[in-house]
């Protein structure tokens, strides 16, 4: 199919493909286009594209149907979030393996082949892959090499603002990002998928620490690169504080044991300060807190669920977690509150 540059030799979704690309679109039509034409540059070619529309008003649809009419869209009425939008187009294929890619993602031409490359060879317990993330604007600096999570309840992106030069070695990482990331077909049956009620952010991070409860561990493979542009759809910034305010609550509720969150109690209240205090929306935080409650029917059913099928020891479950986050102390974050800057 013809878009802006040459032509995507893509499959329409299908249960024949190797791979199914599914791209979460919310207003992103002026990333669009550079995704999809990298797309069609890949030296892999057996996989297909799905692009799953969260309801976007800014005619990314109408540029999908015109310019790439081989991509399957799935559109829907409104914004249903990343989460939902994830497992909406997983479910379209029967595909080996499922990959997530952002819209405002180059991928190199040869990261889905190295991805397909690594998880052919890689035994079944390698549940999903991370790829080596560049930061779009200065393609010799990381924006992602898997993610990490801390005792304070920090979601990091591991490497970040380091040279690329340094993120050469196959290495295993709790978690991929789902901007880029590559799962087993049978792992995202195993796990459950995302978690819709995170509708957006973290849900990546959920999802890979629950693989990791039950034992499937994830590679970061540094000859998989993409540039990214980073927040290339994002949301404004009140409504993202709420959001993750709420949803790290969750992710810890549900995922760690009660013995664990006991022990490190001090780390975990010191975090969710630490963060009301950095993000400068009190309102928004609190709102993030409150919006918890209705969820804790829903996280309390997913402790017990995910608590019977726990393979890992409460040790290894200590040691997945980091025991400090790579963020500025709390006495530059309140001088930051002060002089009106953001971290």
């Amino acid at each position: 199919m013809t878009g802006s540059r040459g032509v995507l030799e893509i499959r329409m979704a299908d249960s024949t493909s190797k791979v199914c690309v599914v791209i979460p679109n919310w207003n992103g039509k002026r990333w669009l286009p550079g995704c999809l034409n990298a797309l069609a540059a890949q030296t892999f070619k057996d996989f297909a594209v799905v692009v799953v529309d969260n309801g976007s008003t800014d005619g990314s649809q109408e540029l999908l149907r015109t310019g790439f009419p081989q991509v399957h869209i799935l559109p829907f009425a409104e914004n249903r979030g990343f989460a939902a939008a994830g497992n909406a187009g997983i479910r379209q294929t029967e595909s080996e393996y499922v990959v997530l890619l952002n819209n405002d993602t180059i991928p190199r031409p040869d990261w889905l082949a190295n991805l397909v490359r690594a998880i052919d060879s890689a035994p079944p317990n390698v549940g999903c892959l991370a790829s080596k993330m560049i930061d779009m604007t200065n393609p010799g600096v990381m924006e992602n090499a898997g993610d990490t999570l801390s005792w304070q309840g920090a979601a990091e992106k591991r490497g970040r603002g380091a040279p690329t030069s340094e993120f050469v070695q196959l290495e295993e990482v709790l978690s991929p990002c789902a901007g880029a990331a590559l799962y087993r077909r049978s792992f995202l049956a195993d796990t459950g998928g995302f978690d819709e009620r995170f509708f957006a952010y973290l849900e990546d991070v959920d999802l890979g620490l629950r693989g990791r409860l039950l034992g499937y561990t994830c590679l970061f493979v540094p000859s998989a690169e993409v540039l990214h542009q980073g927040h290339g759809s994002g949301m404004p910034h009140g409504r993202y504080v709420r959001l993750i305010t709420r949803n790290r609550l969750v992710l810890l509720l549900k995922n760690i044991p009660g013995r664990l969150l006991r022990r490190h109690l001090v780390s975990l209240v010191y975090g969710q300060f630490y963060f009301f205090v950095c993000y400068r929306r009190p309102l928004h935080s609190l709102a993030g807190c409150v919006s918890l409650i209705p969820l804790l029917p829903h996280a309390l059913r997913q402790r017990r669920h995910i608590g019977s099928r726990r393979t890992l020891s409460e040790e290894q479950i200590d040691a997945l977690l980091k025991p400090a986050m790579n963020e500025p102390t709390l006495r530059k974050a309140f001088s930051r509150w002060i002089h009106g800057s953001r971290i």
